[in-house]
C-alpha cells in the first residue's frame, strides 16, 4: 500500500494522518496497520508514568535530547487529557516539547485519552507501530498522569518509568496504585525540595522487602534523583544519567534473553484488544443503534430485570455457535 511505502520511508504527514484516523476510527485505518504489522518491533519503547504535576513532560522533553545527542531518533506519544469541548486532546505536553518541532529526527504526537482507563488512550498499541514503522529508534510513551489507573503502561513498553515528586504523597499513591510493581527505574524528580531523601529511603526499604523473584534476573530498580530544572548543569547531569540507566535496563533485558517476555506480554494484549474490538463493539454498536441500549437501561434503573440477565440474553443471541 502507498501508505505503508510513506510511513517506512518516515513520512510524518502520513504517519500523522494514520494516527487521526484510528483516533476517529475511520474505516480503512485498521487494514494499513495490518500492512504495517509485520514491519514493527525494533524500537525502545519507553514508558513514563506517575501522578499529575510529577514533571513527567520536563523529564521527557529533556530525555529527548540526550538521545538525539547519542546519534538516534525519538517518537514520542503524549497522551492528554480529552477536551470535553472538542474531544480531541488537550495539547499540554506537546506544547511543552515545540522546542523539537524542526528536529526531523524528532516526532511527537499527543493523543486523547477518550475515557480510556490506565491513562492511555485506546490508539496507543498502534500508534507504537507507526513510530516503529517510520524508523523511530526510542519511543516514549508518557501517561496521563491519572494516580490510580497507570499501571497498563507495562503492556506497551520495555522500559518503565515511575516519576515521583517529594511531599505530594506519592509514596502512599504509588502503594495505591500498585505502580511500585511495575517500575523498571524510579525517578524522585524536583529532587531539590524538601522530603527527597526520605521518599527514596521509603522506597529503597519497600525494594528491600520485596522478594527476590520481584526482581528478573537480578535488575532491582534503581532509584535516580532529577533536581531543578532550573539548574541547567545538575538537571542536564541527572538526565544523561538516566538515559543511561535507561540504556543499561533495555541491555539487560536482551543479555538475559528477557525481552521476549516483554513482547509476548504486549502480544498478549493486542490479541485480546483486537478480538473485543472485532466482537465487543460492534454488538454494542447494534445495540445503540436499535434502541435495545437504552431501554435495558430503563429497565435496569426499574430493577425490572439485572445486568447479568441482559448481558447473557445478548450473549446468547449474538454468539450463537460460537460458544
Amino acid at each position: 500500500m502507498e501508505t505503508t511505502k510513506k510511513i517506512q520511508g518516515g513520512d510524518v504527514r502520513a504517519a500523522s494522518r494514520l494516527i487521526r484516523n484510528l483516533e476517529d476510527h475511520i474505516p480503512g485505518a485498521k487494514t494499513t496497520i495490518k500492512h504495517l504489522f509485520p514491519f514493527t518491533g525494533k524500537a525502545h519503547v519507553i514508558g513514563i508514568t506517575g501522578s499529575p504535576g510529577a514533571g513527567k513532560s520536563t523529564l521527557t522533553d529533556g530525555l529527548i535530547d540526550c538521545i538525539r545527542k547519542k546519534g538516534k531518533t525519538v517518537g514520542v506519544l503524549a497522551v492528554d487529557p480529552t477536551s470535553p469541548f472538542t474531544g480531541g486532546a488537550i495539547l499540554g505536553d506537546r506544547i511543552r516539547m515545540q522546542r523539537h518541532a524542526e528536529d526531523p529526527g524528532v516526532f511527537v504526537r499527543s493523543l486523547a485519552t477518550r475515557g480510556a482507563l490506565g491513562g492511555l488512550a485506546k490508539a496507543v498499541g498502534d500508534a507504537i507501530h507507526i513510530l516503529d514503522v517510520m524508523g523511530k529508534d526510542v519511543i516514549i510513551v508518557e501517561t496521563v498522569g491519572t494516580g490510580q489507573q497507570e499501571v497498563d503502561i507495562i503492556n506497551h513498553s520495555h522500559t518503565v518509568l515511575v516519576v515521583l515528586v517529594p511531599g505530594m504523597g506519592d509514596e502512599i499513591q504509588a502503594i495505591k496504585a500498585g505502580i511500585l510493581e511495575i517500575a523498571d527505574i524510579f525517578v524522585v524528580n524536583k529532587a531539590d525540595r524538601e522530603g527527597s531523601s526520605k521518599l527514596s529511603r521509603e522506597l529503597m526499604a519497600m525494594l528491600d522487602m520485596a522478594p527476590a523473584s520481584a526482581f528478573p534476573a537480578g535488575w532491582r530498580p534503581p532509584i535516580m534523583k532529577v533536581e531543578n530544572a532550573f539548574e541547567p548543569a545538575g538537571f542536564q547531569k541527572a538526565l544523561n544519567d538516566l538515559s543511561d540507566k535507561i540504556d543499561d535496563h533495555y541491555k539487560h533485558l536482551v543479555d538475559h534473553d528477557l525481552l521476549g517476555n516483554r513482547l509476548r506480554r504486549k502480544a498478549a494484549v493486542e490479541l485480546n484488544e483486537a478480538i473485543r474490538a472485532s466482537i465487543l463493539e460492534p454488538v454494542l454498536l447494534k445495540l445503540v443503534a436499535s434502541g435495545e441500549m437504552e431501554g435495558a437501561i430503563d429497565k435496569l434503573l426499574k430493577k425490572e430485570i439485572d445486568p447479568y440477565t441482559v448481558a447473557e440474553d445478548i450473549a446468547k443471541r449474538y454468539l450463537e455457535g460460537c460458544l
